[in-house]
């Protein structure tokens, strides 16, 4: 749990200065994002099901966001009929350097950025075809926006980005939230889950 706490912790603050965010407010049982944004006004980033509940009930604002980690039945247990679940997402680790990649023809990369935060896009002349962004803060770079337009997946683009993401970075230790689709990807490349996290949050214009 201590190891899971830390990496909570990391990838927090990375992410709110990859989204260009307040900084984080240490909370109890966890950390809050003031994001600011319509149906994303608030973020809280739970440790454990256990306070799920009490969370649930005090915070049901609209464009609130729940982010727990923990199994998805436990925090489901929690939740009022306000709020509405998201698929299960992984919080995942990575200690090392990502293997070298080549650049396919017929596409370019660009990076960009002097940190704390880098861009990088691949792009196949004009268009853009996958990108992401990495922060680094405290020695931790954090992974961001990873995605590549479907036209152009299953061409090992993915790893790409990742990988000059992380020579931008230049960090050893790096952390992330993935989808389940990203899990798969990323986990070849030598990234271990830490702990699944079950989004939720109470839509704009809600009750």
């Amino acid at each position: 749990m201590i190891e899971t706490m830390e990496i909570l912790r990391a990838w927090v603050r990375g992410w709110a200065v990859s989204r260009a965010t307040p900084p984080p407010v240490d909370e109890p049982d966890g950390h809050r994002v003031d994001v600011g944004l319509p149906g994303h006004r608030v973020r809280y980033l739970l440790r454990s099901p256990a306070t799920v509940a009490t969370r649930a009930a005090a915070v049901a604002s609209p464009g609130t966001w729940l982010k727990t980690c923990g199994s998805r039945s436990a925090v489901l247990a929690g939740l009022t009929p306000a709020w509405t679940a998201g698929e299960t997402e992984y919080l995942m680790a990575f200690e090392g350097r990502v293997p070298p990649v080549a650049v396919p023809l017929p596409y370019s990369v660009t990076v960009t950025g002097d940190g704390p935060a880098w861009d990088v896009l691949v792009s196949a002349g004009d268009a853009p075809a996958a990108r992401g962004r990495v922060a680094v803060v405290d020695g931790v770079a954090v992974f961001d926006k990873i995605e590549t337009q479907p036209e152009h997946r299953r061409r090992g683009l993915g790893r790409v980005v990742m990988h000059r993401l992380g020579v931008a970075a230049g960090a050893r230790s790096a952390v992330l939230l993935a989808s389940a689709p990203g899990r798969g990807l990323y986990s070849t490349l030598g990234w271990r889950v830490v702990s699944d996290v079950v989004p939720a949050h109470v839509p704009e214009g809600a009750a």
